[in-house]
């Protein structure tokens, strides 16, 4: 009898386990940053850009670099630029700059540059706007990725967007 009543308490405790993790529903909030960066990829018009991306997204950051080994950011708009535009643009962001035509950030069209100063007045860093408010850069912390360029640290620094054509 004892035996009995265990095995119906243990067959009880699992069938419960098991209906209660069957019932469990995941979710992504959809108002993530991940979730955000995920949407501007898949709302690109190109899908050479779309494909250039994600082959580079995690590759380190590497100053001067210019390989999957390590990049650095102007580096990365450079291979991008002539890769799915055709467009040769000068290696360093600070001549990138100078070659680009200004475009208030509202107008900007995907793949069109975003520059950046973290130190100082001169041009220190270059990305290249997707949609939405996203732009895929080569972070120094943090390798090739999708950000969002209404993060007030990148507001903050902003000092120029524009076309190449």
């Amino acid at each position: 009898m004892m035996k009995t009543k265990y095995s119906f308490g243990l067959i009880l405790m699992l069938s419960l386990l098991i209906t209660a993790c069957g019932s469990r529903k995941y979710t992504v909030k959809s108002d993530t940053k991940a979730a955000k960066a995920a949407d501007a990829m898949s709302n690109l018009k190109s899908k050479q850009l779309y494909k250039f991306i994600t082959d580079w997204t995690g590759v380190k950051y590497r100053f001067g670099g210019l390989d999957k080994s390590g990049i650095d950011c102007s580096g990365f708009a450079f291979l991008l630029e002539k890769e799915i535009y055709g467009v040769t643009l000068p290696r360093i962001s600070r001549d990138q700059a100078s070659v680009v035509k200004h475009k208030s950030v509202d107008n900007l069209k995907e793949g069109d540059l975003v520059f950046f100063s973290f130190g100082g007045s001169n041009v220190d860093h270059v990305g290249v706007y997707l949609n939405n408010g996203f732009f895929v850069h080569a972070s120094t912390n943090r390798g090739v990725i999708v950000d969002d360029l209404n993060l007030p640290a990148y507001q903050r620094v902003l000092v120029k967007s524009g076309s190449v054509n």
